[in-house]
This record gives structure tokens, C-alpha cells and sequence, in this order.
């Protein structure tokens, strides 16, 4: 008996399903392409339970006469491809033949479509990849596609399906892709009966954008424009300020087809430089053109993958073309950001030498003989200070009150009418260890340099006060007051569709941070009132952070690893930034409540506070002893 056998053809259409169809994504997919290359000016996606209930395409496209449409029911059926050209040179959206005959066997299928020239469309039912029926009915030219039970005689891949919220999900990002794609095709999703997106066609691309990416965006989009020979690149980028935790605002597409390319994701990146903090992405919509026999879209099942004949060429020209346009951007929007403490130092030898855990640190702190200080050192803080009163400027007086402000209630403010000490003489705390150090001043505005009796210590003012905050928001999220702050003017924020599912769950967390948010109808939400040590920062910005990683990394009602996510990117955003210039009593009150901190030497994502060099490290470093 042979042990090689030839496949029925239905089984080898619910393979082929496997390859193509992953889920109710796919067959929104594949349908929409289907119909873009019908010439289709307007498109109406319904579905039903997520995706799980049914699934409707229908469009104004060109159609189909009787004998074409059971044609395309055949596999390997196209009307795209004829020769080997074709196949090295595809210029639609949907080649592959197998498409609509895998979706049909694996769901209950029902065509209807008609073309110019038939005066009656024509129907076609199936079942299991089985034809039932095949009939004339009225129909408008163009094409409606029908799913239903996807999935139904193949349980084993039905159960892996998601909930319908994260079905839904995929398939509003999956159509918001594609009229990105296409702005000049009217887009229209329903879900259960209900509109959930509506896009308007439009000759102006920038307007298709803004409804994708969101109104908010509008004025930090930057028009990207570049033609090298036969390449051709457009689209719009944001300035590194308006910088998100994920990939999503990243949309590519060559030749009109949306891909997720990483030759062109890493020229992005590589385009923006140092600018782009470690693990933010930008907001980019990037249309690629170059000849159809230059790149192969023929790599992956889903076509979400291609391959480039000249890559290196394409990701030079995307990496020049957007360090042309970052650096027109107005440096201003993002100085103010953490994009200063991004840049690379290179490490002091001394500190790989000697990097003693807390405990040692403390110890030698703890022997340090204080008050025999240098005049020279003190002198050099006076003057230091002195420089800075001479030069504030009058914004100055909110900055000089952040710590207190964002850092603890219980913190007195600090003003610079207030009084300082006296600048030459050493200040003795009762208790303390970082607050026994004596203050030399700042370097970069963004490092407290510090004395002790044993050497130097380096202090990073982000990470620290990023330490104290994270804390303090800790322990009101464990049980301890809730300090609240009411807005005066409440602020309001769209969310898509699976993001409005996800912050539904958060509320009551959030609320125990003190972050109390409200629905406002539909994917509109109201802040009504936010954690005391945020009162200085906006909370648009973090509360969108918040739900953007809870979405990629998924949310459950009160686990501890989620909200302690929340509480750290809440923590990053209220902290005082790198770059920012502190007066020495400011300084002072870092030192105190970092004191109080649990874990004094680690920010809570786990970069180090401090660095210390002893007076050996030093002498070695300076050749005085060998």
C-alpha cells in the first residue's frame, strides 16, 4: 500500500485556511484587499460578535458576471496572475488563489455579486468548502461577501479564537490599516449593528491620517517627502516628543500594501537617532513606491511581509529622509522631555572598580568625619547658587517648587524667598545618610555631585526623585490615604476601540491611585481628578502610556505586575526631569526623602541612583598611588 497519497481538495483548502486565515482579522483582510482591487470607492464592514457570529464585505466595485464568480470559487482561481511576469511583478493587493475557496471551507460562505454587463447578479452559497446553491437574485453592480460560523468544522482551531473584545480588536486595527492605506475609498466598519468607524473618502491624505492616528496629533505631524530615482517616499512623522511605549502608530506601506517591514522600521528609528528614548517608538504613516519587479510580496501568507531587491538603498533613503526632517523640528518641543539624560557618556573607569551595595555604602558614610570641609568647596557652592538666583528667570519660581510639590504632601514648600543656610557653613542633619552628604552642586543639570568622608557621590535627580514618587504611590495604592486632586477643568481623551475595553476594567485601580477617570459616551473618557503628585504634570500624556501598554502586554482586574506598571510609569512622568536646574535646597529635600525610600539605590526600572568613587579610586585615577 503507498504511503503517499494526494490530498482531498477540501482538506488541502483547510490547510491552505490554516496559512491564510488566523483569525476573523484575516478574512476582513483579504475580502477588503479583494475589493480594493475591484476599483471599489466604498466599502461596508459588518460583523457580529467580534467575528465569531458573521462577517459582511460588501462593495461598489466592478463585480462579477455567473461564470467568474464560480471560477474564483476555485482554487487557484485568479483573474491577477497569468505568467511568470505577473508572478515576479504584482501590482494588487490580493494574487493569491487560494483566498476565497480556503476561507469558504473552513465557514458558510455566501457570494453575491453582479458586473455592468448582467442585467441579474448571481449567488452562491457554500458550506465546508461544499457548493449548496447557485442562483440568480437582484443585486447593485459590485460584490458582498458573507461569513458565517468561521471556523465551524474545524474546532480545534475555533477555540483558540480570543474573547470578542480582542477579536474586535484586531479587526478595527486591520481595517484602520488598510484606509490608511487607501484615503480616497470610503471606509465603514459596524459591530453588532452598531458604527464603530466611519472614513470618509478624501483627496487630502493628511485628513485620513488625523482620523486614524487621532485630532490630537494634528499639530506634530511633520510631511515627509523624498524621490531617489525610481523611489519614491512620503508620509508624515511626529516630532520625538510625541513618542509612544509601542509600535502601533508605526504604519508602512509599499506600493499601497500595509507591511510590517523591519529593514524600514530600523531606518526610522536609525533616522530619529538619540533623540528616541530606549523603548519609544514615534508616530510615522510612510507610503513606500518603487517598481512592482523590485520588491517580492510573495514571502509570507498574509502578505504582511516583503522582500526587497535593493534594500540597503531603501532603508538609506528612509533613514536620511526623516534626520532631514527631525532636525528642522523645532528643538523646543522635546528639549523639555528626557531626551538630555538619553544621550550616551561613557562610563568612568573607576566605577566598574567599585559599585558597593547599599549596606557597604551606608557603613562608610556612617564613619565619615563631617565639618572640616574645604572653604573652596563651600565658595564654589556659593557661587554656584549665586549664579543661578542671578540668573532665573521669572517662570523660575514654579520649578523651584516642583520637589515639594509632586515628591510629598508632607515635603514644606520650597520658595526661593525662603530663606537658604548659610552657604559656608556645613548643614547637620539629626538622621540620614544621603542627606548627610554635603552638596558640591550639579553637573548638567542633571547629576547632584555630593562629598563624604570616603569620596565622591554622583547622584542622577530623575532616577532618584523617579524612586521617591514610585514609593509614595506605592503605599497610597496598598491602603494608606488616597490623596486625591480635583481639576478644575477636566480633561478628555478618545480611546480605540480596544483600548476603551481595557480602561472599563482599569477604573477602579486607578482609582485607588487617585486617578479617577469616567466614560464620557462612546470611546470618550473624562479625568475628573489625579493623584497630589501629578498636580504639576499633564495626565493626558501618562494615562494614554498607561492604557497603550496595557494593551500590548494584556490587563486583569488587580494583578499586582499590572498596576505596578501604572505606578511606575505615573512615577516617570510626575519626576523631575534630567536637565533640570535645582537650587541647593532643592537638592537638599531630594537628599531627605530619598532617605526615607525602601530601595535608595535603584530607580524602579532598575537603573542605578547613585555611583560612587572612593578616595583610593581616585588617587588611582590621578596616578598619585599605583
Amino acid at each position: 500500500m503507498s504511503k503517499i497519497k494526494i490530498l482531498p481538495e477540501i482538506l488541502s483548502n483547510k490547510i491552505a485556511a490554516g496559512e491564510v486565515v488566523e483569525r476573523p482579522a484575516s478574512v476582513v483582510k483579504e475580502l477588503v484587499e479583494n475589493s480594493l482591487d475591484a476599483g471599489s470607492t466604498r466599502i461596508i464592514i459588518e460583523v457580529g460578535k467580534g467575528g465569531r457570529g458573521f462577517i459582511r464585505v460588501s462593495d461598489n466595485g466592478s463585480g462579477m458576471n455567473r461564470d467568474d464568480a464560480l471560477l474564483a470559487m476555485e482554487r487557484y482561481g485568479t483573474s491577477k496572475i497569468y505568467d511568470d511576469r505577473d508572478l515576479f511583478s504584482i501590482n494588487t493587493l490580493g494574487f493569491r488563489g487560494e483566498a476565497l475557496p480556503s476561507i469558504a471551507s473552513v465557514a458558510k460562505f455566501t457570494l453575491v455579486t453582479r458586473d455592468s454587463t448582467s442585467e441579474t447578479g448571481t449567488e452562491i452559497n457554500i458550506e465546508g468548502g461544499k457548493i449548496k446553491k447557485v442562483s440568480q437574485r437582484g443585486a447593485p453592480i459590485g460584490t458582498m461577501v458573507a461569513i458565517r460560523q468561521l471556523f465551524y468544522n474545524t474546532p480545534a482551531r475555533r477555540k483558540f479564537l480570543k474573547t470578542i473584545n480582542t477579536e474586535m480588536g484586531h479587526v478595527v486595527e486591520t481595517t484602520a490599516s488598510m484606509a490608511l492605506g487607501r484615503p480616497d475609498v470610503h471606509f465603514e466598519l459596524n459591530h453588532d449593528n452598531r458604527t464603530v468607524k466611519n472614513w470618509s473618502k478624501t483627496q487630502n491624505a493628511i485628513n485620513r491620517t488625523v482620523d486614524v492616528l487621532g485630532r490630537a496629533v494634528i499639530n506634530d505631524l511633520y510631511p515627509v517627502e523624498k524621490k531617489s530615482g525610481d523611489l519614491t517616499l512620503s508620509g508624515w512623522i511626529s516630532s520625538p516628543v510625541n513618542s509612544r511605549s509601542t509600535n502601533k502608530g508605526i504604519y508602512v506601506f509599499v506600493n499601497g500594501r500595509f507591511v510590517r517591514d523591519r529593514i524600514i522600521q530600523h531606518a526610522l528609528f536609525e533616522g530619529y537617532g538619540q533623540r528616541l528614548m530606549k523603548g519609544r517608538f514615534p508616530l510615522a504613516v510612510l507610503y513606500l513606491n518603487l517598481p512592482f519587479d523590485q520588491v517580492d510580496v510573495n514571502v509570507h501568507p498574509t502578505k504582511s511581509e516583503v522582500r526587497f531587491a535593493r534594500h540597503r538603498e531603501i532603508h538609506d533613503v528612509v533613514k536620511e529622509t526623516v534626520l532631514e526632517v527631525v532636525n528642522r523640528i523645532d528643538r523646543s518641543k522635546w528639549l523639555s522631555n528626557d531626551i538630555k539624560g538619553n544621550e550616551k557618556t561613557d562610563k568612568p573607569q573607576a566605577v566598574s572598580e567599585s559599585l558597593p551595595e547599599y549596606e557597604t555604602f551606608k557603613k562608610a558614610c556612617s564613619h565619615s568625619v563631617r565639618g572640616n570641609r574645604g572653604n573652596s568647596t563651600f565658595s564654589f557652592q556659593s557661587r554656584l547658587h549665586d549664579k543661578k538666583k542671578k540668573h532665573a528667570k521669572p517662570g523660575d519660581k514654579r520649578q523651584e517648587s516642583i520637589i515639594s510639590k509632586t515628591s510629598g504632601i508632607d515635603t514644606p514648600l520650597i520658595s526661593p524667598d525662603r530663606p537658604h543656610a548659610s552657604d559656608h557653613q556645613p548643614v547637620k542633619e539629626k538622621t540620614g545618610i544621603f542627606s548627610d552628604l554635603m552638596i558640591i552642586g550639579q553637573i548638567h543639570n542633571t547629576y547632584i555631585i555630593c562629598e563624604y568622608g570616603e569620596g565622591l557621590v554622583v547622584v542622577d535627580q530623575h532616577a532618584a526623585h523617579e524612586r521617591i514618587v514610585y514609593e509614595q504611590l506605592r503605599q497610597r495604592s496598598d491602603g494608606l490615604a488616597n490623596v486625591s486632586q480635583k481639576l478644575i477643568i477636566p480633561e478628555t481623551f478618545d480611546l480605540g476601540y480596544r483600548e476603551a475595553e481595557i480602561i472599563e476594567k482599569m477604573i477602579p485601580d486607578l482609582l485607588k491611585l487617585g486617578l479617577e477617570i469616567e466614560s464620557f459616551g462612546g470611546s470618550t473618557y473624562i479625568i475628573k481628578a489625579v493623584p497630589a503628585l501629578l498636580a504639576e504634570r499633564e495626565i493626558k500624556p501618562v494615562v494614554i502610556e498607561i492604557i497603550e501598554n496595557m494593551t500590548s502586554t494584556g490587563f486583569s482586574p488587580g494583578i499586582e505586575k499590572t498596576m505596578d506598571e501604572c505606578v511606575i510609569l505615573m512615577a516617570c512622568h510626575s519626576a523631575i526631569r534630567a536637565g533640570q536646574s535645582l537650587s541647593i535646597e532643592q537638592m537638599k529635600d531630594l537628599m531627605k526623602q530619598l532617605d526615607r525610600c525602601e530601595n535608595p539605590s535603584h530607580c524602579p526600572h532598575g537603573r542605578p541612583i547613585w555611583i560612587h568613587w572612593t578616595s583610593k579610586s581616585l588617587e588611582k585615577l590621578f596616578k598619585r598611588i599605583i
